[in-house]
């Protein structure tokens, strides 16, 4: 005698729908991101520590600056990853100044008169476009402050979907003639 197939509990397909499965991985990714955070935070400590070391006789310039400016980095960062966290987006801006931040940095690092005629080019284009970048920014309309236009459509499409949920009905016909 064989046993029956069980049809799989309610509980079990409910667990596995869209809606748990991505809020599973979105905490996942918001662990993964606190993890990130945590890790910065700590580096940029140690870090702190090291540029005071760095401020002890005999004192090398370039080298406070470039510690100066790899914290602020850090600091932008962690940012970042905060604004992440709030608002579940990566803010251009942010991510826009860290770049330019860095660029400058190791330009800053290295020295003007040391490096080469067409990396300083290629910087001040790359410089000329992340400023680009952020005047453009101010003029594109805001996505995030609690307009979603996926969501607005979504919601008209189930409302549409309700009003006639059978494809002969949405022709306005009865079924049996015309």
């Amino acid at each position: 005698m064989q046993t029956p197939i069980k049809a799989p509990t309610t509980d079990r397909i409910s667990w596995f729908s869209r809606d748990n499965l991505v809020h599973a991985l979105e905490t996942v990714q918001d662990w993964i991101v606190i993890s990130l955070c945590v890790g910065l935070f700590s580096f940029m400590v140690l870090q702190i520590r090291e540029m005071f070391l760095s401020l002890l006789p005999p004192l090398n310039f370039q080298e406070v600056t470039a510690d100066i400016l790899f914290l602020l980095i850090l600091v932008e960062l962690f940012r970042l990853l905060i604004i992440y966290l709030q608002e579940q987006r990566v803010s251009i801006g942010v991510a826009v100044e860290v770049s330019i931040v860095s660029v400058l940095r190791e330009v800053i690092v290295r020295g003007v008169l040391e490096t080469s005629s067409t990396q300083i080019l290629s910087a001040c284009a790359f410089l000329v476009v992340m400023a680009l970048l952020l005047v453009v920014r101010v003029w594109l309309p805001p996505t995030f402050e609690g307009i979603d236009p996926e969501k607005i459509v979504s919601r008209r499409r189930r409302a549409a979907w309700n009003e006639f949920p059978n494809p002969s009905d949405a022709s306005g016909h009865v079924d049996g003639g015309y």
